[in-house]
């Protein structure tokens, strides 16, 4: 059987990589999860600015290029409510969690990048 002092030496380096882990947890960014996901969609978007491009340098009809734009401009804003939902459900819960002048201000954040999206 352990000793009372390996035991609480066991549970003391127990208790430092919890600290660790949630130390991590407050380095991560908040899309982290999401990050595969994100980095897809960006690619995908990059994919159709440079048909758009091409669709420019090739003559194609107005309307067509238009159109595409938009499917772009769409992409993108899938991204930025998706990277907005993690932001929201990771740095501000975490900020409010804390408290004070740190919740106050991711919550300034959050707000003023919804502003941003709502404008574009």
């Amino acid at each position: 059987m352990a000793s009372n002092a390996t035991m609480h030496s066991c549970l003391s380096n127990m208790n430092d990589l919890g600290d660790l882990a949630r130390e991590l947890l407050d380095i991560m960014q908040g899309y982290e999860q999401d990050k595969a996901k994100v980095l897809a969609r960006l690619h995908r978007v990059e994919g159709q600015v440079r048909a758009i491009a091409q669709m420019v340098e090739d003559d194609a009809y107005c309307i067509d290029v238009l159109t595409q734009i938009a499917a772009a401009n769409s992409g993108l804003k899938s991204v930025a409510l998706l990277l907005l939902d993690d932001h929201l459900n990771h740095c501000v819960r975490q900020a409010s969690a804390q408290g004070g002048d740190v919740a106050d201000e991711k919550l300034a954040e959050a707000s003023a990048a919804i502003g941003r999206l709502v404008k574009s």
